[in-house]
């Protein structure tokens, strides 16, 4: 099924914040960012075990067990198996995201994209989820970010194993849909140039964005497109960068992402228009993109959101940003203001 014909809305929930990511987030205030989230109306949300080894699971799963089961839309993750087992959370050897989620719980997590493990965190995701299904499976992390030059090797293991649970569990009802969810773009090149799997669409964070979006709007952006399928743009504002804040990619923004951020805020501010009104309307204007997701670590954080997406943006914004060389000459704009 097309993911467009499955997600209930442009906007969506990221609970990557929910399993503590970067700080220890109370319990009450990770359940009123759900809460105030649905009473938004947001009706997707997307989670993943390696989101503080399952905390984000629980979390979410605990905040919407008593509303509707069949009113939202939930996608999670697999490749990863959370055990009960308990480790050094310092010693985790997580590529790039680092101490992202040091704040998380101390579970063992198990990196396996066989058949099998993906049956497995599907299961395990259900109960902590507090679920009897889920609509949406990524397939996660699967790319250079996280396993350095092991990338294609754990991506032939996903070949082999979790692509073909994945195609089994769509084509008989127990999911809707199934891509990756990645931030990297080889990945799902990769994926769409192979003849055996079939996919639904893809999870992208942080390469369709204001600030980076070239190699995704030459190399994965016509292909799905052209297929039908969709993409949920993950990361919309960069880490926090193109909002103000010091991270880009998990990691301090360097001097030129700075000075762009700033050069966009400059056309921003000049036409009046908050930076995360132009980095939501950027990523949907793509035809390819079926929503955006967010991370919120804050209640606050939603309504900002939403007054992001209905912000009216003048045109002429966005011929400035194209002029200044600022966005892709070929990156679909929106065309009303």
């Amino acid at each position: 099924m097309a993911l467009k014909d499955i997600l209930p809305g442009k906007l969506g929930f990221g609970a990557a914040p929910l399993g503590n990511m970067f700080r220890d987030i109370p319990e009450a205030e990770a359940r009123a960012t759900v809460e105030a989230a649905w009473n938004d109306g947001i009706r997707y949300y997307d989670n993943a075990p390696f989101y503080g080894a399952g905390l984000a699971e629980i979390r979410m799963g605990a905040a919407l067990a008593d509303k509707p089961r069949g009113d939202f839309v939930i996608s999670t993750k697999v490749g990863r198996i959370i055990l009960d087992e308990i480790e050094d959370v310092s010693a985790r050897d997580l590529g790039e995201k680092g101490d992202v989620f040091k704040y998380g719980r101390p579970n063992k997590i198990v990196n396996d994209y066989s058949e099998e493990a993906a049956y497995r965190s599907i299961e395990d995701s259900l109960k902590r989820l507090k679920t009897d299904h889920i609509d949406i499976a990524w397939v996660h992390d699967i790319a250079q970010d996280f396993y350095g030059d092991e990338w294609l090797a754990m991506f032939e293991q996903a070949r082999r194993g979790a692509f073909k649970a994945l195609d089994r569990m769509r084509d008989e009802g127990v999911i809707k849909a199934w891509g990756l969810g990645v931030n990297r773009v080889e990945p799902i090149e990769l994926l769409l140039d192979l003849e055996g799997p079939r996919p639904d669409g893809f999870l992208l964070a942080g390469r369709y964005s204001l600030l980076d979006h070239d190699r995704a709007l030459q190399r994965v952006m016509p292909k799905v497109a052209e297929r039908g399928l969709g993409i949920v743009v993950g990361g919309p504002y960069s880490s926090g960068a193109l909002v103000g804040g010091p991270n880009f990619e998990y990691a301090p923004a360097t001097p030129a992402i700075l000075a762009k951020v700033a050069a966009i805020k400059a056309i921003a501010d000049r036409h009046g228009i908050s930076m995360k009104a132009a980095g939501l309307q950027f990523a949907l204007a793509n035809p390819a993109v079926a929503a955006v997701i967010p991370g919120a670590s804050r209640p606050g954080r939603i309504a900002e959101d939403r007054a992001a997406l209905d912000e009216a943006v003048p045109v002429e914004f966005w011929r400035e940003l194209r002029d200044a060389g600022l966005v892709n000459p070929a990156a679909p704009l929106p065309v009303t203001g």
